[in-house]
C-alpha cells in the first residue's frame, strides 16, 4: 500500500534460483533491494544464521506480528528477527508511511 513494488526471486537469480512461479514474489522495492543476495541472516536474538522468511512456504503470522501501534513488525521466531532486521522491514521511510497510514485507518492489515 502505497510503496513501490517489484517481483522478488526468493532464491535470487545471482545466486542461482529459477524465474518460475515457485520462486517469485511480491515484494516492496526497498526491502528487495535491502535482501539483495541473502538467503540467510543472523537471528538477533540467538547469534545463529538461519533461512530468512520464505513467503511460498511459511505464514506471516507464525513468524511475524505488528507492534501495539502498527507500525513496525516485530519477529517472533529466529526467522522473523533474522528477515526483519536482513530487510530493514521497520527503515525510517517505512515506519514514517505506517504511522500516517495508521491515522486514517488503512493500517495495520487485517488479518
Amino acid at each position: 500500500m502505497g510503496m513501490p513494488m517489484t517481483m522478488d526471486h526468493i532464491i535470487p537469480s545471482a545466486g542461482g534460483g529459477p524465474t518460475t512461479e515457485e520462486n517469485l514474489w511480491l515484494a516492496c522495492r526497498r526491502c528487495n533491494e535491502f535482501k539483495g543476495m541473502q538467503t540467510h541472516a543472523l537471528d538477533t536474538e540467538t547469534g545463529k544464521n538461519v533461512s530468512l522468511f520464505n513467503p511460498r512456504q511459511q505464514n506471516w503470522i507464525e513468524h511475524f506480528e505488528w507492534s501495539e501501534d502498527g507500525t513496525e513488525i516485530i519477529g517472533k521466531t529466529p526467522c522473523g528477527h533474522a528477515t526483519v532486521v536482513a530487510l530493514k522491514m521497520n527503515n525510517s521511510e517505512i515506519v514514517v508511511a505506517r504511522r500516517l497510514w495508521v491515522s486514517v485507518g488503512w493500517w495495520p492489515p487485517i488479518e
